[in-house]
């Protein structure tokens, strides 16, 4: 008779806190790395938003295709990368998984797509349809306003509102 144990995949979970606690580590240094990119634009901060989806940035220009593509690929390797070192190698791992190559695949795959998919399809967006100064703001706004997002506005913010709509933030969001 075959060994059919080979041929099933067993997942076990070693040590529940330490399973939460990988995955906070792994969200949080994503999303570390993505405000740390933000960070290297040399444009004008108009404001900053904390949201369901994560941290958000308003620019005034539009950011180069250069910038686009890399702040989209850094995240999602360092991503692929976490789960790789956190899961299948040698390293104590919380969860106790099969290293079948199209498993790894699969699981470095969804946690791109869980970490990075809403980046993905925002490059996409502004490499098709770029859109820079007043209409790029109003947009990211709404779009902000729509996750419900609490947006904050740097000095600068606030002046640039002041000279080009003729408002301050709260009179800006009301409106929109």
């Amino acid at each position: 008779m075959p060994d059919t144990s080979a041929s099933t995949m067993h997942v076990h979970i070693t040590n529940l806190l330490g399973l939460l606690g990988f995955v906070i580590l792994w969200l949080g240094l994503v999303e570390c790395s993505k405000i740390l990119l933000k960070t290297f634009r040399k444009d004008p901060l108009i404001g900053w938003s904390i949201g369901p989806f994560g941290v958000s940035t308003l620019f005034l220009s539009k950011p180069s295709t250069r910038f686009i593509l890399l702040s989209t690929l850094i995240p999602s390797l360092l991503s692929a990368g976490i789960l790789y070192l956190g899961l299948f190698t040698s390293l104590p791992s919380p969860l106790l998984l099969p290293h079948n190559g199209w498993l790894i695949l699969a699981v470095l795959l969804i946690g791109i797509l869980i970490t990075n998919l809403g980046d993905w399809f925002s490059a996409l967006r502004d490499l098709r349809y770029p859109l820079w100064g007043e209409a790029r703001i109003l947009r990211n706004i709404q779009l902000l306003r729509a996750s419900c997002a609490s947006i904050h506005f740097t000095p600068f913010g606030h002046s640039y509102l002041r000279e080009h709509f003729d408002s301050n933030p709260s009179e800006l969001l009301r409106a929109l």
